[in-house]
């Protein structure tokens, strides 16, 4: 699609609780390129919560309560794969036979996830401005597996001339988090984020950056309990500190 003029911003709930700032840098990014960002100060949660433990009909009435925040025909913009990914993938089968279907359905085909929406949409070119430093990328499942765009953060790294990516032996794996999965399988999440961190944290990074907060969440509080690891952030963030003038 030819670049628009304005956009809605779809910030999630962790990233309104949890991580503000890499929701702004988002939205400061997406201005920076000319694109005006509609916020619906009605927005709350895609549903995913409840969809993934089976809720169908509670996760229905929250997403349909997100309707009404969307309605124009320009493009939703997530800073989350994995909400993303729950808009664009889900929605039609959660929202399928309902009277508000097509609604749905309408909302869903314009949903991006924000790193794709920066490369695919605005083509943007990024002037790195900061200091040299060696960093290490996770993406998530979401992003890897329903929206397919893992590779969409190493596109807007490389274009950061004092970057150094250095790959970790675990790259396509998932940190353990999966939401209420990390509750309901805590042994198992506890594994596979150790598995993570021990491969993060041997790539010799200082910065982790992902583009879901649920997994810098689970990883930045894992190497925390651990006592050592490099820090987390959001690659929004990561790109706007960087970038801005």
């Amino acid at each position: 699609m030819k670049k628009p003029d304005s956009v809605y911003y779809f910030a999630t709930c962790l990233v309104d609780l949890m991580y503000p700032d890499a929701g702004l840098a988002g939205m400061e990014l997406l201005r920076r390129e000319g694109v005006r960002v509609l916020f619906p100060q009605d927005q709350t949660c895609c549903g995913q919560p409840a969809f993934n433990s089976g809720y169908r009909d509670d996760a229905l009435a929250v997403a349909r309560a997100q309707l009404a925040c969307f309605e124009r025909d320009i493009p939703v913009v997530v800073p989350s794969g994995s909400c993303g990914g729950m808009i664009r993938t889900h929605w039609p089968e959660l929202f399928a036979g309902q009277p508000d279907e097509a609604k749905a359905l309408a909302i869903a085909a314009r949903t991006y996830e924000l790193t794709e929406f920066l490369v695919d949409v605005l083509d943007i070119r990024l002037d790195d401005l900061g200091e040299p430093v060696r960093i290490a990328i996770h993406t998530s499942c979401s992003a890897r597996r329903e929206m397919g765009v893992a590779d969409r953060i190493e596109s807007l790294v490389g274009q950061l001339g004092n970057v150094e990516v250095l790959t970790q032996e675990r790259k396509p794996e998932c940190c353990g988090f999966g939401g209420t999965f990390a509750v309901k399988q805590a042994d198992i999440s506890g594994a596979m984020v150790k598995d993570k961190t021990d491969a993060l944290r041997a790539t010799g990074a200082s910065v982790v950056i992902s583009q879901d907060c649920g997994c810098l969440m689970n990883i930045g509080g894992a190497f925390e309990k651990q006592g050592n690891g490099p820090q987390t952030q959001h690659v929004a963030e990561f790109l706007w500190e960087r970038t801005k003038r």
